[in-house]
């Protein structure tokens, strides 16, 4: 028995929706440093993050006002976002950053869009996710890359302008983190609509923790298909799929409002039981059947790498300024609290992680910029960009000690440190994030060689064990060279290499060499 039949017995086969997943999105600066080399030169080649005319006059305009518009203190203490706040946030179509102007929207860029969000956040994480969600995953982009002519006619114009609110609603009961195990399943059948027989979709569905599905005109739905008569003459199980339905659609059931953590923004579970739509109503038409999964991780990581990161680091930002200027007026023991050395501990950390979680949104933005979808790239961003608003609002916290802890208006901590939890369960729980996507996806996609062996031993081709043994051999020769490479930058440092122009950078780049040749 060969090596890779041995192999073949004890590897669990990768199905269709996980192998979806692994390719997702593009591999870019993160491919070098996985593979131990990291490549420097493609880092300096990036171009610095600019905001366009627009996009710079909207901050200084709608935003501006918005952020004149918010009392957190008064959101926190009522139940709704006030009607105000939502109806300019329509108007002024805060929820259309991502949709093209030639359907009415803003189309600004990723470095724009997270901008934005992040300098709301500063203020309300509650209006913060309200504009973020539409902006982020759900029927616009989805819509952007894979709706029908006449769906984008129908529906962009109208999310521009705030006419439809959208939701999109994956997460089950049954399912969270595993949404590929999504228990929702639409029925290939025919049924009336407008008054005629047509070929359809029977759905029942029970979704929770949808964001802004008690106010949402239009649902984004993903499900399972099933085609048990044999209607479009293929398989029975037809996979994951995605379908957009307007709120008024009979059967429809959206409400039953969530209180995520005490933040105000909308929140809450849709239901449907045996809803008939027609196949219109799946996103790209009836072809797309199936391709929901695939449709969803193509576009989680743009979204991804803008939102969550943005919240982060205004949570820090607004932390690091807030404990900075409590540590300069706040004395006892006749000194300012900020001269004490453990006061300038927790200050030092705050500052030096504040800075590294700007300095990796714009990176992260300005890869999206580019046209890339680096779905490992944003699942570090994700991931390392809200733990680390984590740490900075823990040690803000320690330093306005009973400040901190009784809200009022004039606490700018409480709010943030309350929400940050949100930040670090949504898109992809952090757990998940670091351990499937980060090392996971990130070896399997970076590494030159393992995404190959591991298809090779799957193999049913008569060749695959010499395919497999080709493979190993190079897998070999290519952990040698590394494991030799780390052996010598660690017993000799100095030979390790640095291009930058700047000096106080070059020890920088040989760390980085080191660690990543480990």
């Amino acid at each position: 028995m060969s090596l890779r039949t041995k192999l073949k017995k004890v590897l669990p086969s990768i199905s269709i929706t996980e192998q979806e997943a692994l390719d997702a999105g593009d591999v870019w600066l993160e491919g070098s440093i996985y593979q131990g080399k990291p490549d420097f030169s493609a880092l300096r080649d990036v171009p610095a993050a600019t905001l366009s005319a627009d996009e710079q006059a909207f901050l200084d305009g709608p935003v501006k006002e918005l952020l004149g518009m918010i009392d957190d203190s008064v959101i926190q203490n009522g139940i709704h976002l006030p009607n105000d706040i939502l109806e300019f946030l329509k108007k002024e179509r805060f929820f259309s950053l991502i949709i093209p102007k030639s359907f009415g929207g803003l189309e600004f860029s990723p470095y724009a869009n997270s901008t934005i969000v992040g300098t709301i956040a500063t203020k309300s994480s509650a209006v913060a996710v309200t504009v973020m969600v539409p902006n982020s995953l759900g029927p616009g982009e989805l819509l952007l890359h894979f709706g029908t002519q006449e769906q984008q006619a129908h529906y962009l114009p109208r999310l521009a302008n705030g006419t439809d609110i959208p939701c999109f609603a994956l997460t089950s009961p049954e399912a969270g983190s595993d949404a590929g195990g999504i228990p929702d399943v639409g029925k290939v059948t025919k049924g009336m609509y407008n008054g005629e027989e047509v070929l359809g979709l029977e759905i029942t569905w029970d979704k929770r923790y949808i964001t802004l599905a008690p106010i949402a005109t239009v649902l984004g739905l993903a499900f399972k298909v099933v085609d048990p008569d044999g209607l479009l003459g293929g398989k029975e199980n037809l996979g994951i799929t995605c379908a957009l339905i307007p709120k008024e659609h009979p059967g429809v059931e959206l409400g039953n409002r969530h209180d995520p953590m005490g933040i105000r923004f909308y929140n809450g579970t849709t239901r449907g039981n045996k809803v008939f739509v027609p196949m219109d109503f799946v996103i790209g038409g009836q072809k797309n059947i199936g391709r929901g999964w695939q449709m969803l991780v193509s576009c989680l990581g743009a979204g991804r790498g803008i939102s969550l990161p943005a919240l982060g680091v205004s949570t820090a930002q607004v932390a690091f300024k807030s404990a900075s200027e409590y540590a300069a007026v706040r004395e006892q023991f006749g000194l300012a609290i900020g001269q004490f050395e453990g006061i300038q501990e927790k200050l030092a950390d705050i500052a030096g992680k504040t800075y590294l979680q700007e300095a990796m949104r714009v990176l992260t933005t300005e890869g999206l910029g580019m046209g890339l979808k680096p779905s490992v790239v944003t699942a570090i961003a994700k991931y390392h960009m809200t733990e680390l608003g984590r740490d900075v609002l823990d040690s803000a916290m320690d330093i306005q000690a009973g400040k901190a802890i009784q809200n009022g208006p004039q606490n700018t901590l409480a709010s943030g440190y309350v929400a940050q939890p949100i930040a670090i369960t949504v898109e992809g729980a952090n757990i998940l994030t670091r351990n499937l996507m980060i090392f996971g996806q990130g070896v399997m996609r970076c590494h030159p060689y393992l995404q190959s062996m591991v298809e090779s031993i799957h193999s049913e081709d008569k060749g695959a064990d010499k395919e497999f043994n080709g493979i190993l051999r190079k897998t070999i020769g290519y952990s040698t060279a590394n494991s030799l490479r780390a052996l010598r930058l660690g017993v000799l440092p100095f030979t390790a290499s640095a291009n930058s122009d700047l000096p106080e950078v070059r020890d920088y780049e040989k760390a980085v060499h080191k660690l990543s040749a480990k």
